[in-house]
Formats: C-alpha cells, structure tokens, sequence
C-alpha cells in the first residue's frame, strides 16, 4: 500500500466518523427536544388533573383524573406546597430506597425546581401565596435517548482507531516483506562477486608480496561482513550472550582508521567485562552508523566518545559527539527513512539502526541530549 494511499483512508475514515457523530448528535438532539417538550405537556396536564383531583367535590368525575395520575408510568414527579413540604407523601416513579426518604426527596424536588421543571397550582386565582407545586425530571428513556449518540460516538472512533491500526499493521507488515526481500536478494547477489575477489585475493598474495594486497583483503573481508549483515537481517537471527567491548572495539577501530585525523576516538568502557544479549554482527553495524554520523556532524574535526555501561537491568550504550547537534523537533525524525542533512546521503543508517535495536534485540534508541553547536548523544539500551 501506498503511503499516500494510506493517509487518504486515514483522512477518510476520520472524515467519515466526524460526519457520522454530527448526524447522531444533530438527530438526537431533535428528539431528545421533541421528546421535552411532550414529557412538559404531560406534565401540564397531570397539573391539571391534580388541581382537579384537590379541588374535586362529591360531583366531580375523576375518572379521567385518575387515568391521567396512570398514564405516568415513566416520569418521576413530585408535588411539594408553598414552603416546599411533600404534600401528602404524593410522588411517583421515584426509586425511595435512599436512606432518609423524606431528606432525599425534598432536596430532589429542589434539584428540579432548580432545572425549571416544575408547574405551579394555585388555590385561588387572587392568591399567589398559597400553591401546589408539581416537580417532575426527566424520563428515563429521556436521560438513556441523551447519552446514546456518546456510546455511538465512542463505537465510532473505536471503529476508526481499529481499523486505522489494522492498516497500520498491514502497512508495516507489506513493508517488512519488501526489506526482508530485497536483504536477501542483495545477499544473495553480492555472495558471488565477493566470493570470486576472495579468491583472486588468495592467488595475489600466493604470487605477489605486496602489502596493498593485505589491505585489499580487508576490504573483501568487509564486503563479506556487509553481505552477512544483509542476510541475518533478511532472517531472524538469535541473539546471544556476548562481551560488549569485544563487540564494539573492532568496529570503531575500522571507522577510526577511515576518519580525519582531527576527530579524535575515546573509549569510556568499564573494567569489568560487560555482557547483554546481542547479534554481534547486526548490533556492530549499529555502532558503526553511530559513529559514522558522528564522524559526518563533525566535518572532520571534534571528539567521539563511545560510553558503555552496566545498569539494573540493562546494558546502555552511548555515543556523543561536539557537532553541529540536532533541532528538538528533528529527534525523533532522524530515524525516518530517507531523513538525511547530507548531499549524498540515502538517510536509512539510522532508520536501519533503530530496526536492529529495537525489533532484532528489543532495545530502545533515540536521541538523549543534543544542542546546536554543542553535539548529540544518542543513546541505545540493551537487555543484559
């Protein structure tokens, strides 16, 4: 997949939710107002039918009174007087298992006095001091129709974020394939030229004695290495409990001699002998991008200094130099693939570095301190 592919379904997906959570929310709303402004109704006319029932004579039909006080099954109401007493312990749909009823359902009348849902029933037309006072709530199918669209929302974007991952995953996995891929095949196609300079290595040195020759076999020996590297990474390879220093030192020694002579090489290692389960030659090929990038930042002159150490659980190792240094918001993008401040440069040595630490070896690296004009340190953790 694309990754321009890819980021147009992202948007499109999270579009699409959007859209989705605005219609909910637009048509809920709708009926959660319709749905007010009936249960309001309802309550007017159970009002009435109460000022009806208090005012009733021996005469007065109250059969359609009492359908009315029926017909609420789902409101909870609650008549209070002019001082705010329950008047004749008259309340209905209200779950009463609260402890001090009476204290309860005072301060719940309040509470929906105080959300202007309630409906005055006065005694006599010229006198406003002395009423009934009817107070209602929210119907439960009211309060479960409000929070609905939420649950919808939260279905949605955890509809989204799954499928987001999912083609996160597929997109890794594509990708993963295609490196294995085109490690192997560069393995397998550098495994013969380099077979053939070893051999014509062997028959120089065997009918010439020229020291080039020793420093030609170097290089080939390092074309082979570079070739191992390519073919591990196309596999899975089994780390193994392994001496760091012994790990390190032939490496730096090799990009040391390759380097300016005005970047001076230092060695912090510890006395002891220090061990962390590593693939000598996959984690090797991270020490030497470390530090050829070291090398690079310094434009040929400056101090690199390799730091190992033995902590709790982990093995950290540091690499520092007194370059050019790394923008904050460059920290974590110097690991991208195709990142790269040089001219020539393809930006995969640490994009590669950061695939072997942590996916090969389950490690952590990243940027510990860098300042522009000052250096960077990265820093790489290893389990022991």
């Amino acid at each position: 997949m694309k990754f321009k592919n890819f980021k147009r379904i992202r948007t499109g997906l999270i579009i699409l939710a959007i859209i989705i959570a605005f219609i909910s929310l637009f048509v809920s709303q709708s009926l959660v107002n319709d749905l007010s402004r009936e249960e309001y109704a309802k309550m007017e006319i159970f009002a009435e039918a109460y000022r009806t029932l208090n005012a009733a004579d021996d005469d007065t039909e109250l059969n359609l009174v009492l359908e009315v006080f029926k017909g609420n099954r789902t409101i909870p109401v609650i008549v209070v007087d002019e001082e705010s007493n329950i008047v004749n312990n008259t309340f209905l749909n209200i779950d009463i298992r609260k402890g001090d009823t009476l204290a309860y359902l005072t301060s719940y009348a309040e509470r929906m006095r105080q959300a202007g849902n309630s409906i005055k029933i006065y005694f006599d037309d010229n006198d406003e001091t002395r009423y009934y006072e009817v107070c209602f709530d929210q119907s439960l199918l009211l309060n479960r129709l409000k929070v609905y669209p939420y649950i919808q929302m939260s279905v949605v974007v955890l509809f989204v974020l799954i499928a987001i991952f999912a083609l996160l995953s597929f997109k890794k996995t594509e990708q993963n394939k295609v490196w294995v891929g085109l490690s192997k095949e560069t393995a397998h196609q550098l495994g013969t030229p380099i077979s053939s300079l070893m051999a014509w290595s062997e028959l120089f040195k065997d009918k010439y004695d020229d020291p080039l020759i020793d420093e030609m076999e170097k290089d080939v020996n390092r074309l082979q290495m570079v070739a191992e590297r390519f073919s591990k990474i196309g596999s899975m390879p089994e780390p193994v409990t392994a001496d760091m220093v012994g790990v390190m030192n032939g490496v730096i020694e090799y990009v040391e001699h390759r380097s300016p002579k005005g970047v001076r090489f230092v060695r912090d290692f510890p006395e002891p002998p220090v061990y962390a389960r590593v693939n000598s030659s996959l984690f090797g090929w991270v020490i030497e991008n470390l530090c050829k990038n070291a090398v690079d930042a310094m434009d040929g002159d400056g101090v690199l200094t390799i730091r190992l150490r033995e902590e709790k659980s982990i093995v950290s190792v540091e690499v520092s130099d007194t370059g050019k240094g790394i923008s904050k918001k460059s920290w974590k993008s110097v690991f991208d693939p195709g990142y790269t401040t040089k001219q020539r440069g393809w930006g995969l040595g640490l994009s590669l570095a950061k695939r072997i630490v942590e996916e090969y070896h389950k490690g952590k690296i990243y940027v510990n301190f860098s300042e522009s004009g000052k250096g960077t340190v990265f820093r790489v953790e290893l389990l022991k």
